[in-house]
């Protein structure tokens, strides 16, 4: 469990480290406990593992006044668990459900027991985000998406990707665009 916790937290701090993230933006985290234990996605859901990464997660976002998404697996559509105050914040539509571990997602579930006042809505756009085991998170990341090359490449042993997004690039020959926002 200590390496993958080690992992976890070497993970974030790289995401936002390259994501340049500011107070007040959102990681979107998709996560199969069953692939950081070797099994497929959604056959043998750990709250134990879940709860460590949730532990190492979302501490390190608040640090850093960073909101966390939780993805919940494709039972419940994919449906973020967030708090309530960014939803209302957001203007988001909250939805009603409790993720469990084998509907949810042990994540997912994690953060509804561990936020202050969760919520579910049916999505999100998110800044960046992680994906650990091939959870498709794609969907709730703001244009343009842009992967994040990081040094680990697996949690336990789920395939862990990293996305942060970059404003469109508009205009024509003519237009100038600032380097630092790439």
């Amino acid at each position: 469990m200590l390496e993958i916790r080690t992992a976890c937290k070497t993970a974030v701090t790289e995401l936002l480290n390259a994501a340049r993230l500011q107070a007040g933006e959102i990681v979107v985290i998709g996560c199969s406990s069953s692939e950081v234990l070797g099994e497929k996605i959604g056959t043998h859901s750990s709250f134990e593992v879940a709860k460590a990464l949730f532990e190492e997660i979302h501490p390190l976002l608040q640090q850093n006044g960073i909101w966390l998404a939780a993805q919940c697996c494709e039972h419940l559509n994919r449906a973020i668990i967030i708090e309530e105050e960014l939803a209302r914040q957001l203007g988001l539509d909250i939805v009603n459900v409790v993720p469990q571990p084998k509907a949810g997602g042990s994540f997912a579930t994690c953060a509804y027991q561990g936020f202050a006042h969760p919520v579910a809505v049916e999505t999100i756009r998110a800044d960046a985000g992680l994906d650990i085991g091939d959870t498709f998170i794609g969907m709730h990341i703001k244009p343009v998406a842009v992967p994040v090359r990081l040094s680990i490449r697996e949690i336990g042993h789920a395939h862990l990707t990293a996305v942060r997004r970059r404003p469109k690039s508009i205009g024509g020959e003519r237009a100038a665009y600032n380097p630092e926002l790439k």
